[in-house]
């Protein structure tokens, strides 16, 4: 959900007194980046799971905060919308079991999860885009009833002055919606990833991370269709960039003087440090919620609220551990939620091998340029496993081709670099590579009932439910009603 504040009504002055503290906070930052003053040691995974409450007909169902009071579990909190909330799972040391670990603790929360959905005569569904989502679920009334949402909207639509939201999107059919707030952002939920790592290699993994997007978001489409109609197999990716369309094209004006999109792949690799994400954080993205507490300057609570308002597809964290020494993670927020908990983790398994492979390439910027890496990314979320990428090299080559030859070895052997138990390895990328080798991802399962069955999303939506259920990875998942 992000930090919650107290007020979402602002003044001149409270932008003033933010950036300098912000300014503050950046010089202890830029301190500990000179010092290494962060925590070392292995990996650490952790992930945050969005998901949808719906009814019997798989309609979104709006009582989240009903919901949460029954549920009464920390680890599940509210999203942006009435009927989202969002799943955490303890962090855990990747080696050894540690896929089977996250896969039992998902799995004990989700259950949990479900039970008490079932006692309020609701289902918890895990997808990227609900195909039963309609734009007049999508209006300020549903939004959730927490201070820095309201905040959000506000400083979005002041910073548009007012101009309502425009999607238009281009698929396999056309999309051309306005809207007047940032509510449709609540249509597309994800799997966020996110690893901790040591200062020394936060550039080269974050760099890594973000040629690995596009393969990430071919492997597991999962969002092909909003408000009926067919567009990209992962429309999360333009639905969320239009919804909270706030600065300019990155692309053009003076480069130390344009204003920066805050939903974006980024605007080029990083030379040193995580330490830069955060400089052009400061110098290019005007503050959203510029509440100014009374705290140290040590606790970087203003550089963390800033950066959580900047909505990167590859984000950089700071954190702290439990004795006070700040971490460093990087989210990956390409990935949509769903279809099954096994397709979760085994999502998790190819990200977190591939990143810590490819993350020790020499040289590795050198053989992908920046741009290349964006429009791989687009290309992916448009097409999926269909797409055509240019990779390391300038090799051309489809999206299912570079995984199934190329990046499954290469993210076993990321695993085993990790000490991951080779049984647990071999069983979530096993998924993997059966979902690419028959090309059944959630997008495609969905496209293919749709074609069976017509245009019923409700029908759908049940279906999909049913099968989620069940258990089973998408690749083995039927067509019948």
């Amino acid at each position: 959900m992000g930090q919650e504040i107290d007020s979402s009504h602002f003044t001149k002055r409270d932008f003033e007194r933010f950036s300098a503290c912000l300014r503050r906070e950046m010089a202890v930052l830029e301190n500990w980046f000179q010092e290494q003053r962060f925590a070392t040691g292995p990996g650490i995974a952790g992930f945050e799971l969005e998901a949808w409450l719906v009814d019997g007909k798989g309609r979104p169902a709006p009582i989240n905060q009903a919901y949460l009071n029954h549920l009464n579990n920390p680890l599940v909190v509210p999203e942006l919308a009435v009927f989202n909330v969002e799943f955490n799972t303890p962090e855990q040391p990747l080696q050894g079991d540690v896929l089977r670990r996250l896969h039992a603790a998902l799995q004990a929360l989700w259950s949990e999860g479900d039970r008490h959905a079932r006692e309020l005569d609701a289902a918890l569904l895990m997808i990227g885009i609900l195909p039963t989502v309609r734009e007049q679920d999508l209006t300020l009334a549903s939004m959730s009833d927490r201070v820095r949402y309201r905040a959000l909207n506000q400083q979005a639509m002041r910073m548009r002055q007012g101009k309502p939201l425009q999607l238009a999107i281009h698929g396999t059919e056309v999309l051309r919606s306005e809207h007047p707030d940032v509510m449709v952002e609540a249509a597309a939920t994800s799997f966020q990833l996110h690893l901790q790592v040591n200062a020394p290699e936060a550039a080269a993994f974050f760099n890594a991370a973000l040629m690995l997007s596009a393969p990430m978001v071919a492997a597991t489409a999962n969002s092909p269709y909003l408000f009926g109609r067919a567009l990209w197999e992962e429309t999360r990716i333009p639905l969320f960039e239009q919804a909270v369309a706030i600065g300019g094209d990155w692309t053009s004006g003076d480069p130390h003087d344009r204003p920066y999109r805050r939903v974006t792949f980024g605007s080029g690799y990083l030379q040193h440090s995580l330490l830069e994400l955060f400089q052009e954080n400061l110098e290019h993205y005007p503050p959203l919620l510029p509440e100014c507490a009374d705290a140290a300057p040590e606790s970087l609570r203003h550089v963390r609220l800033h950066n959580g308002t900047i909505w990167r597809w590859n984000r950089p964290l700071i954190g702290f551990n439990r004795d006070g020494t700040p971490h460093l993670r990087i989210e990956h927020r390409v990935v949509p939620a769903g279809p099954s908990i096994p397709d979760t983790i085994a999502n998790a398994a190819l990200f977190y091998g591939l990143i810590h492979a490819l993350g020790r390439t020499p040289s590795l910027t050198g053989q992908l340029p920046f741009a290349q890496s964006r429009t791989n990314f687009y290309a992916a979320a448009r097409n999926g496993l269909g797409a055509e990428l240019t990779w390391l090299g300038g090799q051309r080559v489809t999206a299912r081709q570079l995984l199934l030859e190329e990046l499954l070895p290469l993210a076993r052997r990321g695993l085993s670099m990790l000490a991951i138990d080779s049984v647990d390895s071999d069983a979530y990328l096993g998924i993997i590579q059966a979902r690419i080798a028959t090309g059944h991802t959630g997008a495609h399962w969905q496209r293919a009932f749709v074609a069976r069955h017509g245009r019923d999303f409700g029908a759908l939506t049940s279906a999909y439910l049913e099968r989620q259920r069940s258990g089973a990875p998408v690749h083995e998942w039927g067509l019948s009603c």
